[in-house]
């Protein structure tokens, strides 16, 4: 899932420009160990997270990955009651319109076959195309939580960089949208992740590693959460109790 530094490096999130990570935060991204030794003592916990109807979720992989590295993510969501699926696209390779036209006909098929609407979680890149198909296709998605997700760069669909496109991208698409972000991301700026304030948007900030946050306790129990509210209900995430001590 990691990108080219550089790739990110030239956001501008109104008067603040994102920074690179620093090399203390590349070297943080080495907490992914403990993150993975975390997650089987957290199964208890994370099983009593909160449960939803059940509706398809929509998983993407983040670059350089593919359906095996959303596997915690799909099984965990399996264990709630939802029908978790892979993007089944081989590996994320990077921006490509015929990536997201391939994508385009993955979500129509999921909707088509449900007669509802899909939630998708998009990993790091994979959640910049999650928001573009909720962009274009809004009839078909249900909401969009994205993890570590630099939708705030100047990237384009086709690979190429293009400024324009970094402020058209950071306008929310038009279905509810969570962010989870870690400050200390060793590999995108986090400033990049992070949602406009609107009525349904929201950035829920976690102690987690960019490579981590498929298989984070803090992210999987943030992805039930948002999942688990009732279609046309959606709230902004609950930081009362002990959420507010774990989530910024």
């Amino acid at each position: 899932m990691a990108y080219t530094i550089d790739s990110w490096g030239d956001f501008r999130d109104d008067e603040t420009q994102s920074r690179e990570p620093g090399w203390l935060s590349r070297l943080g991204e080495l907490r992914v160990f403990a993150e993975l030794g975390a997650l089987a003592p957290a199964i208890p916990a994370l099983l009593s997270a909160p449960r939803g109807d059940g509706h398809a979720v929509l998983v993407l992989p983040g670059v350089l990955t593919g359906d095996e590295s959303t596997v915690v993510i799909r099984r965990y969501l399996e264990e709630l009651g939802y029908v978790a699926h892979p993007w089944k696209q081989g590996h994320n390779w990077g921006p490509s319109r015929a990536l997201h036209e391939k994508l385009r006909v993955r979500l129509s098929e999921l909707h088509e076959r449900y007669d509802r609407r899909i939630s998708i979680v998009g990993w790091s890149l994979g959640g910049i195309f999650a928001r573009e198909l909720a962009r274009e296709m809004p009839h078909a998605v249900r909401q969009v939580v994205t993890l570590g997700s630099p939708f705030g760069s100047d990237l384009s669909m086709d690979g190429s960089r293009k400024p324009d496109d970094a402020a058209r991208r950071r306008i929310p698409p038009p279905v509810p949208c969570t962010s989870v972000y870690s400050r200390s991301d060793g590999i995108v700026s986090w400033e990049a992740c992070r949602e406009m304030e609107a009525d349904e948007t929201e950035n829920i900030e976690v102690p987690a590693t960019h490579i981590g946050m498929g298989f984070n306790p803090l992210v999987l129990w943030a992805i039930a959460d948002r999942l688990a509210q009732p279609e046309g209900e959606w709230s902004p995430f609950d930081r009362e109790g002990w959420h507010g001590m774990l989530y910024g």
